[in-house]
């Protein structure tokens, strides 16, 4: 009988976050002002983020350790369980061994608190009392309100409006952990009222949020701002994952020859596969392991986004960022997989998706939510939207492997629980859900907007007619 839950110690906590910068391809291209077309330095982005996050987003330190106060944070859920997918095995009759990596085990329920807390802990040390940020679904606020909490600093969150409306839990449980908590846009910012006059009913963005969170920050000397994905700092505070994962797969003498995770910024999927992605580089890999990525056809920045310059925010406060993007214009439709609407993607994700090291797919979320219903069949647990998407290209290759008697071993991170999109599942067993597609009229669009903005980009852009 296999094993279905492998455990650590709080000893196996990692003590170092791994930082893939010095292990790229080719160096990250740089944050660029669109006004002087000069590349901007983490010193001017001061007023704005933690120092310590700062330096840690252009660090070519490999490993970077954890400070202690972190590491005992992250003992009240880590190290988190790997669990063997034996019953979904037995249900797709496939030879395929099938892992997951469970981050819903958190008191927020996902894989965000890796991050809040290291971002809560450096703002604390530089003695800021307050936070900003933005949420999509509301992992992220979420993670960040708890963060807050903890370090006893204040928080303040803007909440995508359709996600504020679809999951009135998420709002409350921000609430409880003392978070103030705006529908995006909101009538509190200067970018977000500009926004609600054009359209007031505007379901809002994860762009729309950034720029009122940003522009929160810039207005008011209390508070700094957060983020809880696609930047680097952000995701190498996520490799506790991957690391933790190696370690639970030593011992049952595993290693992995896919490993599947879904993007929206690119967080928890860069969590789980960078620290296999430096057994590649630096050789010490059994096996030549595939990373898959998977997105949503309703926001799809990678498989349908152009690789270029582009705002991180609607109302273009955050400088020019070079990844895939469907532009920062994007509205997206209110799918529920509300934490994979960004218009953009992490640039570590964009330059190793261009360079062919990581395969990324698109799935509408009619076929997501099948993959989660028989996954909730065999293994019991609710997954989030987000995470459903791996969860229907696990089965893909499952399937594969079912096909053709091959034997592989595929891992997946299932990065946060579903017990707040009832209304999700309510939806999709109603038969309410559309197979949404987001059309790449809009992405040409976009990028006809972007061209004209800055004409200067055309090198960039010269693949849009």
């Amino acid at each position: 009988m296999p094993f279905k839950k492998i455990l650590l110690d709080e000893e196996d906590i990692p003590k170092q976050w791994y930082c893939i910068l010095p292990d790229l391809p080719k160096p990250l291209s740089p944050l660029i002002n669109p006004k002087t077309r000069e590349p901007v330095s983490p010193k001017e982005l001061e007023p704005v983020f933690a120092k310590e996050c700062l330096r840690q987003e252009v660090s070519q330190d490999r490993w970077i350790n954890i400070p202690e106060e972190v590491r005992e944070t992250y003992r009240l859920w880590r190290p988190t369980p790997l669990y063997r997918a034996t019953s979904l095995e037995k249900a797709l009759k496939t030879p395929a061994k099938i892992y997951y990596k469970y981050e819903g085990v958190s008191p927020p329920g996902s894989h965000k608190p890796n991050t809040a807390v290291a971002q809560a802990y450096y703002n604390m040390r530089e003695g800021t009392p307050r936070l900003a940020t933005e949420t999509g679904a509301g992992q992220w606020g979420s993670a960040l309100a708890f963060a807050s909490m903890l370090f006893g600093m204040k928080s303040t969150v803007y909440m995508v409006r359709a996600s504020y409306n679809q999951k009135p839990y998420r709002r409350i449980l921000m609430e409880l952990w003392g978070a103030e908590v705006y529908p995006s846009p909101s009538n509190k910012t200067e970018s977000g009222r500009k926004i609600l006059e054009e359209d007031p009913k505007s379901p809002g963005s994860l762009g729309i949020a950034i720029s009122e969170a940003v522009d929160d920050v810039i207005h008011h000397n209390d508070a700094k701002y957060t983020i809880g994905s696609v930047l680097n700092h952000v995701l190498l505070h996520q490799t506790v994952v991957g690391q933790e994962t190696k370690k639970q797969l030593e011992r049952l003498d595993e290693y992995p020859d896919q490993i599947i995770g879904c993007i929206g910024g690119g967080s928890s999927f860069s969590g789980l596969y960078w620290p296999f992605y430096y057994d590649k580089v630096s050789k010490k890999a059994p096996k030549d392991a595939k990373f898959i990525a998977v997105e949503p056809t309703a926001c799809p920045s990678v498989t349908k986004g152009y690789y270029t310059y582009d705002h991180g925010d609607t109302a273009k406060i955050i400088p020019l960022v070079k990844m895939h993007t469907l532009g920062h214009m994007f509205i997206p439709p209110p799918i529920h997989a509300g934490g994979l609407r960004y218009h953009g993607i992490a640039p570590t994700i964009s330059i190793l998706s261009k360079e062919g090291m990581i395969e990324t797919r698109a799935y509408d979320q009619v076929e997501v939510f099948d993959a989660a219903s028989l996954f909730i069949k065999t293994e019991g647990i609710i997954p989030a939207p987000e995470p459903s998407h791996a969860i229907k290209a696990v089965v893909d290759e499952a399937l594969k492997c079912k096909k053709t008697g091959e034997e592989k071993t595929i891992l997946f991170l299932l990065c946060g629980h579903g017990h707040f999109d009832m209304q999700a599942y309510d939806d999709y067993l109603s038969g309410k859900l559309l197979p949404y597609e987001y059309p790449k009229e809009k992405v040409e669009e976009s990028m006809r907007e972007l061209k004209r903005l800055y004409p200067w980009l055309n090198d960039e852009l010269k693949k849009i007619h």
